[in-house]
């Protein structure tokens, strides 16, 4: 519900939504859909992990481990998606460069199977800068979380 007690309408984009709303390619998408968006507020994205994933070769043979920077790449391109959903119209995605990751935590590792959940919350923003608060939850329980800020640029 927003202050006026309405209820609030969520959005969501897909797959092929969010290649129009990043320019992050395969490999290196790393969310598949994104799901309860709120205005510019907060969203949530989903990468189901697989594991014919490209890192699990060699991180690490034997006993795959999903890396921790590439969580919190996923966080950002959570929070990267629900930015470019409220600019104006535009013919090729922006590019969001990172411009500060703090209070970063490991919490427990990401397996093949894992389903990832990420919640990213607005904390600020002014003109083409944005912080996000950010947590990746598999299964209800926490796996890493971090405050990520980056600014986007024109191409």
């Amino acid at each position: 519900m927003n202050e006026s007690g309405a209820k609030r309408k969520l959005g969501s984009v897909d797959a092929a939504a969010i290649l129009k709303l990043l320019p992050h390619r395969y490999p290196f998408l790393l969310i598949d859909r994104v799901i309860d968006m709120d205005g510019d507020r907060s969203a949530t994205g989903i990468k189901n992990v697989t594991a014919n994933e490209p890192y699990f070769q060699g991180h690490f043979p034997g006993n795959p481990v999903m890396p921790g920077v590439l969580l919190i790449e996923g966080m950002a391109q959570t929070a990267g998606a629900l930015c470019m959903s409220h600019l104006d119209e535009f013919e090729e995605p922006p590019l969001v460069y990172f411009m500060a990751i703090d209070k970063v935590r490991f919490r427990r590792p990401v397996v093949p199977g894992d389903t990832i959940h990420y919640h990213v919350q607005k904390m600020r923003h002014r003109g083409r800068v944005w912080r996000f608060k950010a947590r990746a939850l598999v299964d209800g329980a926490l796996v890493a979380e971090a405050e990520v800020s980056a600014v986007i640029v024109e191409p």
